[in-house]
This record gives structure tokens, C-alpha cells and sequence, in this order.
């Protein structure tokens, strides 16, 4: 499954939002508003932190496949499109990232 993309399940989350579905896991957590989006990505990343800390490579690449949707899931509802992100990370890259690190905190 190499093909697939963050474009890809950012498409998907979209296409289940705008379904309405009270059988959707996405239209469930958009409910909760962002608040709650949030809270369930947070909640998702501690399992993802206490999975590597567990040395458990499996357990990590589930939990970051979690990470990954919930994060999506946040960004739509905060109305941020994954193109916004993309573009940040792309400006980021053009340089070293201690270079990069350093511009931010001292903005």
C-alpha cells in the first residue's frame, strides 16, 4: 500500500464529513467540534509515545496511523487544509533544520 498518501486519507476524511453518515467514525469525532477533535489527537499521540517507549514497532506503526487520521480529522475541523501544512513543511525544508529551528524561536 505504498501509493497511499496523506492526500489520499485527506480526501477520504473529507468525502466521510461531507457524507453526514451517523455511521461514520469521522462524522462522529467532527460532532465533538474541535475541542474534542483535539482532545482525541492528544489522546492518540500519548499511545503513539508510550508505544515507542515500549519498543514495540508494530504497536508504533498503529498508533501512528491513529496519529495520522486524528491529526486530519483536527485539521478539517479547525478548517486548515493539509495544503496549508504541506506548504509550511515545504518552506521549512529550504533549509537546515537547526537553521530552520532557530528562525521560529527567535520570531
Amino acid at each position: 500500500m505504498a501509493d497511499f498518501s496523506l492526500n489520499d486519507l485527506a480526501r477520504i476524511v473529507a468525502e466521510r464529513a461531507a457524507s453526514g453518515s451517523a455511521e461514520s467514525y469521522t462524522v462522529r469525532l467532527l460532532g465533538a467540534g474541535r475541542s474534542g477533535c483535539a482532545r482525541k489527537f492528544g489522546e492518540e499521540a500519548v499511545e503513539a509515545i508510550v508505544a515507542a517507549l515500549e519498543d514495540d514497532p508494530d504497536a508504533l506503526a498503529a498508533e501512528a496511523a491513529d496519529v495520522l487520521y486524528h491529526l486530519l480529522v483536527l485539521l478539517r475541523a479547525a478548517n486548515v487544509p493539509l495544503e496549508r501544512v504541506m506548504t509550511e513543511l515545504a518552506a521549512r525544508t529550504k533549509q537546515g533544520g537547526l537553521a530552520e529551528k532557530a528562525s521560529r524561536s527567535a520570531t
